[in-house]
């Protein structure tokens, strides 16, 4: 189930965080990533090693690692995901408290999958921990907002909360099935999309009493990106 838009009619504001973050990973992986020769080395120095972060070594990269990807599709998995559903988290939140929950919830991430697997030296990289504290946010602000998604190849519309719902799902059911093996299934970090998902859940239920009060559903005709 891939996601390809969804309803913006009460966005008021221009999500200038998002897109700064989507332009931020694109450029360390076309200027630090893509054409480095060494990349195994840089992917190791500035990657979250569990080990290394048990060990009180490296905690910078804690916040690196956010930036940084193992190649296009992951990369661009984790942009679109941001692009359609950040912007309305941050018109919720405003500028600000967005940023900081964005980056609360992808250290809270990191630091599931390092408790999850404290001796390992795969080092972890990506946006998706904190990709998954806003895809929190929004099934909790805006679940019933109606996404427009590809299935099998066909087109259709569902409420966010059944496409995210999904998603989550099934991050707990390869979460678990990798906690027997190296807490890693296919070479992704299932712990920090559900912790990161879970630290979503509650900052958003924490903060929902200062968001921006929302416009009404039908204060707008619906727009599906």
């Amino acid at each position: 189930m891939l996601p390809l838009g969804d309803d913006n009619s009460r966005r008021r504001t221009l999500p200038v965080v998002t897109y700064a973050l989507i332009a931020v990973n694109v450029l360390v992986f076309m200027l630090f990533e893509l054409p480095n020769p060494n990349l195994d080395e840089f992917i190791t120095q500035w990657g979250t090693v569990p080990a290394e972060i048990m060990a009180g070594r490296g905690l910078i990269t804690l916040i690196t690692s956010m930036f940084l990807h193992g190649g296009w599709a992951h990369l661009l998995g984790n942009m679109l995901f941001l692009w359609i559903f950040g912007d309305n988290v941050e018109d919720a939140f405003g500028h600000g408290l967005y940023t900081a929950f964005y980056f609360v919830a992808g250290l809270a991430a990191s630091m599931a999958q390092v408790l999850l697997s404290p001796t390992s030296t795969i080092p972890g990289v990506g946006a998706s921990g904190a990709i998954s504290g806003v895809l929190a946010a929004y099934i909790v602000m805006f679940g019933s907002n109606r996404v427009r998604v590809l299935i099998g190849g066909m087109l259709t519309t569902v409420p966010a909360y059944v496409m995210i719902g999904l998603w989550i799902v099934l991050q707990f059911v390869n979460g678990f099935a990798s906690i027997a093996n190296t807490a890693q299934t296919g070479g992704v970090a299932y712990g920090a999309h559900v912790g990161g998902f879970f630290a979503g859940l509650v900052l958003t239920f924490l903060l929902r009493g200062v968001v921006r009060p929302q416009l009404t559903a039908g204060a707008r005709r619906s727009q599906i990106r």
